[in-house]
């Protein structure tokens, strides 16, 4: 497995990937999924930014799943907290797809100066997703009961973060 900066060139695999959870997951609380120029536009929100937005693939070049970290919230407060967001294809659930992809992540984000991480998981019963970033760190932070609704059901959502290089042990550079 290869863990590269996504291009442009994949965006139909992630689209299809992401539609995938759409229709079918709790782990995203759309419920439509978006058009590929709304994802490409997602996409280059991210990368200008300086943040990683990555993909995981095969030995042949194939799309295993994707992943990128954004701003926790747009007030500048939280400019040094960032979010992630990580979909595996279907048939690469379970193998270790969305854990390298994470791990990746971890880096590129501390390589860039996020000091936390947080991870907002749709569907308190996402053990999948729990476990990976339990895996590499993060300590739950807390659940929002019933905040979605998807699927004919309530959805909670699970808060997990994990500390960035420094995190909250020293201050962030001057000027940023």
């Amino acid at each position: 497995m290869n863990i590269r900066d996504a291009a442009d060139t994949d965006l139909p695999a992630i689209h299809a990937i992401y539609a995938h959870h759409v229709a079918n997951g709790l782990g995203t609380f759309e419920e439509s999924p978006p058009t590929l120029d709304e994802m490409r536009g997602r996409r280059a929100a991210i990368v200008e930014k300086g943040l990683p937005w990555l993909v995981a693939t095969d030995e042949s070049g194939a799309i295993l799943g994707y992943a990128y970290a954004g701003p926790f919230r747009p007030r500048s407060a939280y400019r040094f907290a960032v979010e992630d967001s990580i979909y595996v294809a279907a048939n690469a659930a379970r193998k270790g797809v969305g854990k390298k992809l994470l791990a990746e992540l971890i880096a590129r984000c501390q390589a860039w100066g996020a000091r936390q991480m947080l991870a907002v998981i749709g569907d308190s019963g996402n053990a999948g997703s729990i476990g990976v970033h339990k895996a590499l760190g993060f300590e739950h932070g807390g659940i929002m009961h019933a905040v979605g609704f998807k699927h004919g059901r309530w959805v909670d959502v699970v808060i997990m973060q994990r500390a960035l290089g420094d995190g909250r042990d020293t201050l962030p550079p001057a000027g940023r």
